[in-house]
């Protein structure tokens, strides 16, 4: 890499003649001059937040989501599980297509898509629109997750890398902090349609930095012809590709369809075979094509298999229920969305202290020790916000408020800080070095695939719970109503026919006509 030091003349910026000119152009992509060595990394950091915020950012505004476009509690899944449901099914494809035509070329196609699909979400008159810019937009935040650790490799090397990956790493950790904080200011103070109109201004940066200061690179791979560019999008695994997202996709519907309908209810039936079917001719299509994927020796791997196994269940277990928690301090408990949006940072902060602090001694560590006991303290901190919060019951025993969800939150967010930041590294130490890429976008798929899956399950539990919930004392003091009486109470879209529709009063504000009826 050329050299990136504040001072210089007129050679080191590439002046004095036309060879000075023709250097000018990589030296000043590369961001040459004082402070601009980190030009790169704040289009690639400012990139990561984005996609990474998107997918809590959502969460504190669900109950005005729905109020907005009349939707139900599976519409909701869906906003939430589409985006997750993209990124995974595109995470290593775009990888594979980014080695080939370009990391910064497909890093700046994220980008755009992602904003026009923003734009879209902003716009949309309804549900089902919504849940369409959600997987475009899922789309583009894989075309961007997949290249922004390449391009800082590429770009940075030494100490630089080291301090560019430190950043980035903190980045994202705030930006898991941030979204439910940042989604609830936006739709309380703005509307819920600005969390993602916010996106756009913020990409336009992006593209102009990237552009203007980001080097071209790509992945070492053969030249034959029938190419685009010299390099061969044939070389993609497409087949595989499309049978792991059919897979994910129908394994998702099946799971949400058999909490509504019933798990033997024909099209659930048809849904989780169509699922099986699929994985199965995922399996057959790796086995037998020249640049797999997912090369399916690696899974004979023990260490590898496992890491992939925890990195599905912690994710899991660990953050789709904040989603829930979202909905029910809002809907149940009252709270604006600002303080719902805070109710569930503990977690985050927590995971961001441990990674800061305990970061380097974790590293040392056999990763099985420090995955082991993140995934122990996740599930104990879930234990103990159901305990706290009266053992299951949908409103807290005992007078408890929201605060009684601080302690098991933090417990967890010790757990993930232990956990996570372990598993893509203990992924890649587990493999050869030339599969290293592979194994990266591998654990990056299954950690979204357990998003997903998460939110497809917990959405039936939380459905389940809900039914006969009383409202809070917050929401009854605002209705004015006395305790016993029939009142609407506004939860998106639960099992159909467990809660009967009815039309709203002039005076209240009732989400999409869905109503509870309490004796």
């Amino acid at each position: 890499m050329r050299s990136t030091s504040g001072g210089g003349g007129p050679a080191r910026r590439g002046g004095g003649g036309p060879a000075g000119r023709r250097g000018a152009g990589p030296a000043w992509r590369r961001g040459a001059g004082p402070g601009g060595k980190w030009w790169p990394l704040a289009a690639v950091a400012l990139g990561n937040v984005l996609l990474l915020v998107d997918v809590t950012i959502v969460n504190s505004a669900l109950p005005r989501i729905a109020d907005g476009l009349g939707a139900t509690l599976t519409s909701l899944q869906w906003v939430l599980d589409i985006y997750a449901l993209a990124l995974a099914a595109l995470l290593m494809v775009a990888g594979s297509a980014a080695d080939l035509l370009g990391r910064r070329r497909l890093y700046v196609a994220g980008l755009t898509l992602f904003a026009l699909a923003s734009l879209a979400c902003g716009l949309a008159p309804d549900a089902g629109v919504l849940v369409a810019a959600r997987a475009v937009q899922g789309a583009g935040a894989a075309a961007m997750f997949a290249t922004t650790t390449p391009l800082l490799m590429a770009t940075y090397q030494g100490r630089d890398r080291g301090v560019a990956f430190g950043v980035w790493g903190g980045a994202s950790g705030a930006a898991a902090a941030a979204g439910p904080v940042l989604g609830g200011l936006l739709t309380e103070y703005v509307d819920w349609r600005a969390i993602f109109l916010v996106n756009l201004p913020l990409t336009a940066v992006a593209v102009w930095i990237t552009v203007r200061r980001v080097p071209e690179s790509h992945g070492d791979l053969p030249r034959p012809r029938n190419s685009v560019g010299g390099r061969p999008l044939t070389l993609i695994d497409w087949p595989g590709a499309g049978c792991f997202t059919v897979c994910a996709g129908a394994l998702t519907y099946g799971l949400m369809r058999g909490g509504e309908r019933g798990w033997t209810e024909s099209g659930t039936l048809a849904a989780l075979g169509g699922a099986a079917l699929a994985l199965l001719a995922f399996i057959v299509v790796e086995r037998r094509v020249r640049r797999p994927l997912l090369d399916l020796a690696l899974l004979r791997r023990p260490s590898f298999a496992a890491l992939l196994v925890a990195a599905l269940l912690a994710q899991a277990a660990a953050f789709p229920y904040l989603t829930f928690v979202g909905l029910w301090v809002q809907n149940v408990l009252g709270l604006s969305p600002v303080r719902a949006g805070l109710a569930v940072t503990p977690m985050a902060l927590m995971s961001l202290l441990v990674g800061a602090l305990g970061g380097r001694v974790l590293q040392r560590m056999a990763p099985q020790l420090p995955v082991g006991i993140g995934m122990v303290l996740v599930g104990a901190g879930v234990l103990l916000e159901y305990a706290l919060l009266g053992g299951g019951a949908a409103q807290p025993a005992g007078g408890a408020d929201w605060t009684a969800l601080l302690p098991g939150l933090a417990v967890s967010g010790l757990g993930i800080g232990a956990a996570m930041p372990v598993l893509v590294p203990s992924a890649l130490g587990a493999v050869p070095p030339q599969r290293a890429g592979m194994a990266s976008g591998a654990m990056n798929t299954f950690q979204q695939l357990g998003y997903a899956l998460g939110i497809a399950v917990l959405g039936t539990v939380f459905a389940d719970a809900l039914h006969g919930v009383h409202p809070g004392a917050a929401q009854q003091r605002a209705s004015g109503s006395a305790p016993g009486a029939v009142r609407p109470y506004a939860i998106p879209g639960c099992r159909p026919g467990a809660l009967r529709r009815s039309s709203p009063r002039p005076h209240t504000q009732v989400n999409p006509l869905i109503s509870f009826h309490i004796p």
